[in-house]
């Protein structure tokens, strides 16, 4: 599971990055277009896929929130019902960044350990490692360096053929300015280095004598922390890359547009590994033969300060979206975001002096429409909305409707709401105030380090320093 990834792989045809790990993985395997998270920020995705039920059902909606409060009965992580049919859970790699053991779940969890739901809330058996004698088994690996971090600069300078940023694409709601096209490069750094992971991975399933046995799927938590991506219910923040791998039993070279749910995924893994699927899965197995997922519900609530409520239906062709809270615009200035999003802060210098276009002004309108509407066949980017063209008013009422019943099947189970506070919020205060260059050469379009920032604020205030 590579984090903050939209569909920026070169077996998508993303251009002036190359990923020949995935590239193999692709061609022998099966690459879904139109795969879907039900949250375009981690934790509430994460915390769906855990348990295989859509976020709101579960309470898990809410970002790093709910940590202390366990799930109520009878839902489980898939983990549980994978060691009760005699699977050996692995959390992580010892050979990837950071090692690959987040898990980042909106309810009460451990990493290693039983699970009862009531005095044990493990979620995996082992860390780090998969053996023959583990078989079978299902190991979790993160990705995390396509996740926004202080490494990003680091990886580019140690790669022997960093991406050039001239050869890359931007999409049309980008400026073209040479700012965002190195932030752009730096982030296709990142997708050659786990693809040099997935590689590495790869290669001792075959060292060992468990590839042939092995299914490898790859997907994203959600999409890409840049406009438009992680946090929003655009097509950049839902859509995920899926490529699954068994050229034992699956055809390999397949390019696949059913419509699929990140839910999905976890009832197929629990299906191909010859678990029963419980009922109160929202998800369904992709592998069974009557598989017809016409579309995906997600939802977008809080993420650290920002309480927005957004909720969206995505299909093959069309994406709906209903904002609930218009009145907080796309570029809410979310203090996190502030030190990871160069292309936002050159752009907002670009609108004040009236240099962006039309396409590129629509992120930072001081509001949001209720309600948007998108062709994605005819407007992949979704720059057109559609929702106040007569032409498509039967297409938007269906998927309004539609909305509004989904509002209800996956109303929660609890109104607990009890958020972690972010640290981020102070931290960027304590940068305006203390380090006012250091802010100033953030506005102009630097990444100056959060963590760096994280630890000078702490040591201000004499804490333990931040890991």
């Amino acid at each position: 599971m590579a984090e903050d990834i939209s569909l920026d792989l070169e077996c998508y045809g993303t251009k002036g990055v190359q990923t020949p790990n995935l590239n193999r993985l692709a061609a022998e395997g099966m690459l879904y277009n139109n795969c879907f998270v039900t949250n375009p920020i981690c934790s509430p995705s994460r915390s769906s896929m855990m348990i295989g039920t859509h976020q709101l059902k579960i309470n898990a909606h809410n970002h790093r929130s709910n940590r202390k409060i366990a799930l109520p009965e009878p839902y489980k992580p898939f983990t549980y019902w994978l060691r009760e049919s005699g699977y050996t859970c692995i959390l992580g790699h010892h050979g990837v960044m950071g090692n690959g053991r987040k898990i980042d779940c909106n309810f009460k969890t451990q990493p290693i350990g039983h699970w009862d739901g009531k005095e044990n809330f493990g979620l995996f058996d082992k860390k780090d490692e998969f053996l023959p004698e583990d078989q079978p088994f299902f190991a979790q690996i993160q990705l995390v360096a396509t996740h926004r971090g202080d490494w990003w600069d680091e990886v580019r300078a140690k790669s022997k053929d960093p991406v050039n940023p001239d050869e890359i694409e931007l999409p049309p709601y980008y400026a073209n300015h040479p700012t965002i096209r190195l932030d752009w490069a730096k982030y296709l750094d990142q997708m050659e280095f786990i693809d040099n992971e997935v590689g590495m991975i790869v290669d001792e399933l075959e060292q060992k004598g468990m590839a042939d046995n092995t299914v490898i799927i790859f997907i994203g938590d959600n999409g890409r922390c840049n406009l438009r991506g992680k946090g929003y219910l655009h097509d950049p923040g839902l859509r995920i890359p899926l490529i699954v791998y068994y050229p034992k039993h699956f055809k390999g070279g397949q390019v696949i547009d059913d419509v699929i749910s990140a839910t999905d995924i976890t009832a197929t893994i629990l299906d191909i590994a010859g678990c029963e699927i419980p009922t109160y899965m929202t998800g369904t197995s992709f592998y069974n033969k009557n598989f017809n997922r016409k579309e995906v519900y997600s939802t977008r609530d809080l993420w650290d300060e920002i309480e927005e409520k957004s909720r969206s239906i995505s299909t093959e062709r069309w994406k709906y979206i209903r904002n609930d809270k218009p009145d907080i615009p796309w570029d809410a200035e979310q203090a996190y975001l502030e030190f990871y999003r160069p292309a936002v802060h050159v752009m907002r210098q670009l609108n004040q002096q009236g240099k962006l276009s039309s396409t590129e002004q629509l992120f930072f309108r001081t509001s949001k429409p209720v309600e948007e509407l998108y062709d994605l066949q005819n407007d992949p980017f979704e720059m057109n909305n559609l929702a106040n063209n007569p032409k498509y008013a039967k297409t938007l009422t269906q998927l309004r409707e539609r909305t509004a019943q989904y509002d209800n099947e996956m109303s929660s189970i609890s109104d607990s709401f009890k958020p972690v506070s972010p640290i981020s919020v102070e931290v960027l205060d304590f940068v305006k105030q203390q380090h006012p260059e250091a802010y100033k050469r953030m506005l102009e379009g630097e990444e100056i380090g959060f963590k760096t920032y994280v630890n000078l604020y702490k040591k201000s205030r004499k804490k333990v320093p931040y890991r």
